[in-house]
């Protein structure tokens, strides 16, 4: 497949889902389609700042990682350990103490962007002035867990005189962020079932998680088509829609079999023709 470079990796947000990145990314690199650069927000942060480290082995590592990933290990504590949190810190349920560990054991310890091999952006929101930003310097770590910090879960992180949080409020899919830094056609890995939403919601967490996937899947129409005006955007499909929520941590194995599965045929039959849209967020190629 032959992409114009910089050729920018586009990793989006969605807790658990993000396993799929994990089959994607095998997918991409046995057709020989490599970034020169990687942006990502959320879970899309974690598993980008770990391809930009290690372009070559970016699918294995991370395939060891995903597969001890566990619920306890991101989300660390019971429920009275949540209520205890909640009640000393007021805002959020969980330390990011856990997610820390995963990125330092993913990353070999505490890292610079500069040791990076590729430019990485990780994608959070600044709270004073409400507009996403693209973490691109300085502590690795800390910029990976402000764009993974979600709202009421995690704490914010405060980092070069900023609060941040989560970069899936307002970029889930950080298309314009890839473009800000100079790509000139984009990969996007959408972990969270593109073309589909989750059944029609009965509870009250259903109704949040149904309203956040409608919120963030136009956002990423949206970015998608005006970006494929100028540039080519490959948009990989996700797996066969499941009733996987972004905190079942259970399906790893399953989402990256099926993420493979499903992008290694979609990636058989591209044929780029200059700018445009391969692929949708709709689902629809």
């Amino acid at each position: 497949m032959d992409l114009p470079g910089p050729v920018g990796f586009v990793l989006g947000g969605g807790g658990s889902l993000g396993a799929g990145q994990v089959g994607m990314l095998r997918a991409l690199a046995e057709r020989g389609v490599r970034p020169d650069l990687v942006v990502g927000t959320s879970v899309g942060s974690v598993n980008g700042s770990l391809l930009a480290l290690d372009p070559a082995g970016a699918f294995e590592r991370l395939d060891a990682i995903w597969r001890h990933m566990t619920r306890a290990r991101v989300f660390p504590g019971g429920l009275f350990a949540q209520a205890r949190t909640l009640r000393q810190h007021k805002t959020h349920l969980f330390a990011n103490t856990g997610l820390a560990q995963v990125l330092r054991l993913g990353l070999g310890g505490d890292r610079d962007f500069a040791e990076l091999t590729l430019p990485f952006g990780a994608v959070a929101v600044d709270t004073v002035t409400g507009s996403a930003v693209a973490l691109t310097s300085g502590d690795l770590v800390s910029a990976v867990l402000a764009s993974s910090a979600i709202p009421g879960v995690y704490p914010a992180v405060r980092r070069e005189g900023r609060v941040l949080y989560d970069g899936g409020v307002l970029a889930n899919v950080p298309i314009r962020q890839a473009l800000a830094m100079g790509a000139k056609s984009l990969v996007v890995l959408d972990c969270a079932f593109p073309g589909h939403l989750p059944a029609v919601p009965a509870t009250l967490a259903e109704a949040l998680l149904f309203w956040a996937t409608l919120s963030t899947r136009n956002q990423a129409v949206l970015e998608a088509e005006l970006a494929s005006a100028d540039v080519p955007v490959v948009y990989l499909p996700g797996p066969p829609v499941r009733p996987v929520t972004p905190l079942d941590f259970g399906h790893t194995a399953e989402l990256v079999e099926a993420s493979y599965a499903a992008s290694a045929a979609f990636l058989a039959h591209v044929v780029i023709k200059g700018p445009g849209l391969y692929g949708h967020p709709s689902g629809t190629y």
